[in-house]
């Protein structure tokens, strides 16, 4: 297993974005939506409810109403949750492009949903981002 990194430079030229195939969903569901059978990316509990991140199928299975179609992206880098200013980089390189993103981070990477229909510009920002980084 690598060791987190979180020397921002480092994280910048080797952030290595990702894009996932298929289409994913924000979704809204009642604190009581039973999860045990669910296939999701993320879940956060919130006041009003849970807030659900799932494959576009799978909120239509489940009929779910799609607050938000999304693509999904990984940034590779093992980041350190505790790293200054990465998160602040790409999403200025994302609002620089006209690209709204809502970031996970998770243990080892961080992950951004960015528009569908935007994926593609989003890649291309990022790898702008990581070669100017470099």
């Amino acid at each position: 297993m690598t060791q987190p990194i979180s020397n921002l430079p480092t994280l910048l030229r080797s952030m290595s974005p990702t894009l996932h195939d298929d289409v994913y969903a924000y979704c809204a569901a009642p604190h009581d939506f039973d999860l045990r059978t669910i296939n999701f990316v993320g879940v956060f509990r919130e006041v009003e409810g849970l807030t659900l991140i799932v494959s576009e199928a799978e909120a239509m299975r489940l009929e779910l109403p799609i607050v938000f179609r999304c693509a999904w992206i990984s940034l590779t880098v093992h980041s350190d949750l505790q790293a200054v200013g990465l998160t602040a980089a790409f999403a200025a390189a994302l609002g620089k492009a006209g690209i709204s993103c809502n970031v996970v981070a998770g243990v080892y990477h961080d992950h951004i949903f960015v528009p569908y229909a935007l994926a593609d510009a989003a890649m291309e920002a990022l790898y702008h981002l990581q070669k100017d980084s470099s």
